[in-house]
């Protein structure tokens, strides 16, 4: 599984949305800055979560962004969902699309099972979650594995 630069753009500027909900809507630009994301390709991705239902915007001189539900209802895999598609897919088709025959049908379990544990993560964790750095303890534990931050 690859996360996009469009998914991770899309995660940092929700989270950047959460941590200043309450107050003004937030300017693509400000966000942009803040999170080290180009503006034109942000401008983008905030399209895409405004249609997609997560996030809202308002125009004019107090206009910006803002979420558009509570952060703890939208979960990393919502975000993600929303910017990119399927959370996990091969060759561009979901797994239970897929059919294998001979030799390589053990391959189809194996790619469910990819999904199922992306999807259990990625479900698991919501923007409120992060935004307090109190991500899940299974979560924590996964990160906590020393192999976890080598590359193989």
């Amino acid at each position: 599984m690859r996360i996009s630069a469009r998914a991770d753009y899309a995660v940092r500027a929700v989270l950047e949305l959460a941590v200043r909900q309450g107050g003004d809507p937030v300017k693509a630009e400000s966000i942009a800055e803040t999170q080290d994301i180009p503006h034109k390709f942000l401008e983008g991705i905030l399209g895409d979560l405004r249609r997609g239902g997560l996030v809202e915007s308002r125009r004019g001189g107090g206009g910006g962004y803002r979420l558009a539900r509570d952060p703890a209802t939208i979960t990393v895999a919502d975000v993600i969902r929303t910017v990119d598609g399927p959370i996990v897919s091969v060759r561009g088709e979901r797994p239970t699309g897929l059919t294998y025959t001979g030799t390589a049908e053990p391959l189809l379990p194996l790619w469910i099972a990819l999904r199922a544990n992306v999807r259990r993560i990625l479900e698991g964790v919501t923007i409120a979650d992060i935004a307090a750095d109190a991500l899940p303890e299974p979560v924590q534990r996964l990160a906590e594995e020393p192999a976890a931050w080598e590359n193989p």
